[in-house]
């Protein structure tokens, strides 16, 4: 495979190759693997992964047309790499990040020094739909709120990572993250071998003692159970996939009660079992009827009752939303440097805030040349991509910014970094993000890399799954084997 046919746009930061042609520092046995091998062999490569993702029964769930479909996972067999020195760099601010945005957290439900101080102003707070004025008072142990944490990262066209969001209610995706590992394993065990990459097969246990940590209970084995909505949910598998790595069980609303001491039990063929902790991926709205929505059939009834008696915990905890904004994120910064006294180690993309006047206006007289993301939205729902949209859109996204301020923030179009991806019998660069995942009980932990999402439409910034994008193995390679490799294209 003669990399000289690989194009690069221009302008844009490819992650194995700089736009003079020669290759990373570092990389040189992933350049070395792709020169010597064919359309036939990576051909093969590509067939053994997708028999391997069949036989698994990888898959998620795409909503469409009041219909849910199945659809085999998305994976592209040329792996994305990272040298292990920049990563321990990425790793110390997502562990930063985390611990500012719990400090938040505890701060807003109790006391709000950061909005007395004019660090963030009340009004953001007091419109969040996601403020639970139920969670006030609550201290969680260690005021830890967001136990599990998923944060979206970029790389912009000079080579500098940036914090797209944070996801802090059900963040998903730590399945895919490692089955993807799990296939590359199968397929090319030589190349990880000669890269040294990080291992990050000890998630699950990670999570296990996560969570195994914050039980009120002072036991040996604390009863830990995973929340489902169901078979029906799109991250089933992954709940499943959680459940069975952890050896916990998995259950449904059904499946738990809450008895007159406000203790939470799990139904046994054996009789009541005591529940200390829950992992919850269900969001706020549906986990206690007594509290929440009424109709609500996959949650609880007297849950919030229990966790505000100390008698379970959950992960993440009741609340949490109220960081998990696309607003709130414009302020986490702010937090890094109130709460601990410390400058970000990762910066933020540049972002206007619409209920800003001032930015506001902004945003309406350059919307061509921005992306505007409503707060609360996903997946890349919702979201407007000034270059790419029709006049009819941007008329509308126009009056909803007017209409509703609040709801709105907007950032400067990001040259994701691309990588090369196997489309169509050749290489071609792909625009690509990271969600790394970060665990904080008590003590943390990062994930070696995390799940590389890429988008496999040429040009296209959606990386989503559900929007066509795909996904890859990251490898965290070691700095001692990194330095060692030489420069090969």
């Amino acid at each position: 495979m003669d990399l000289k046919d690989y194009r690069l746009s221009d302008g844009l930061y490819d992650e194995l190759v700089t736009q003079s042609g020669r290759g990373r520092i570092g990389f040189g046995e992933l350049s070395k693997f792709l020169r010597k091998s064919d359309a036939a062999s990576l051909n093969q490569k590509k067939a053994a992964a997708e028999l391997a993702i069949k036989t698994l029964g990888i898959s998620f769930t795409v909503y469409s047309d009041g219909e849910n479909i199945d659809r085999q996972w998305p994976f592209d067999i040329i792996p994305r790499l990272i040298q292990e020195a920049e990563w321990r760099r990425i790793e110390s601010g997502l562990k930063q990040r985390l611990k500012a945005l719990n400090c938040f957290i505890t701060d807003v439900y109790n006391g709000r020094n950061i909005i007395k101080d004019g660090i963030v102003p009340g009004d953001i707070i007091q419109s969040s739909k996601d403020y639970r004025p139920e969670c006030e008072g609550m201290r969680p142990k260690f005021d830890v709120w967001a136990h599990i944490c998923g944060t979206d990262l970029i790389r912009d066209a000079d080579g500098t990572v940036y914090v797209l969001e944070d996801n802090l209610r059900v963040p998903s995706g730590v399945s895919y993250m490692l089955e993807n590992r799990n296939i590359s394993k199968r397929i090319m065990p030589e190349l990880i071998e000669r890269h040294g990459v990080l291992p990050m097969d000890d998630y699950p246990s990670q999570l296990f003692d996560t969570l195994c940590s914050i039980s009120p209970r002072a036991i040996k084995s604390p009863e830990v159970v995973l929340l489902t909505p169901g078979t029906f949910n799109s991250a089933y598998f992954e709940h499943a996939f959680l459940a069975q790595r952890m050896g916990v069980e998995l259950v449904e609303g059904a499946d738990l009660m809450v008895d007159s001491d406000d203790f939470v039990y799990m139904k046994t063929v054996e009789g009541p079992a005591k529940v200390d902790v829950i992992y919850r991926r269900i969001d706020d709205q549906f986990l206690d009827p007594e509290v929440f929505r009424a109709d609500s059939m996959l949650g609880v009834p007297g849950l919030m009752r229990a966790w505000r008696a100390g008698h379970v915990a959950i992960a993440n905890a009741p609340g949490v939303g109220v960081a998990d904004d696309k607003v709130v994120y414009t302020y986490v910064p702010a937090m890094i440097r109130y709460y601990l006294s410390e400058e970000p180690i990762l910066p933020n993309v540049p972002s206007y805030l619409c209920s800003d006047p001032d930015q506001r206006q902004f945003v309406l007289e350059n919307l061509r040349d921005l992306v505007v993301k409503p707060a609360n939205e996903s997946g890349g729902y919702g979201m407007y991509i000034g270059p790419r949209e029709t006049e009819k859109f941007t008329g509308k996204m126009r009056k909803q910014i007017v209409k509703n301020p609040r709801n709105y923030m907007a950032q400067p179009i990001i040259s994701l970094s691309t990588v090369p991806t196997w489309i169509d019998d050749k290489l071609d660069p792909r625009h690509v993000d990271l969600r790394p995942f970060i665990l904080q009980g008590k003590h943390n932990y990062v994930t070696a890399g995390g799940l590389t999402r890429v988008a496999l439409v040429k040009g296209s910034l959606v990386v989503n799954s559900s929007q066509g994008g795909g996904s890859k193995d990251t490898w965290i390679v070691r700095t001692n084997v990194a330095e060692a490799t030489a420069r090969v294209v």
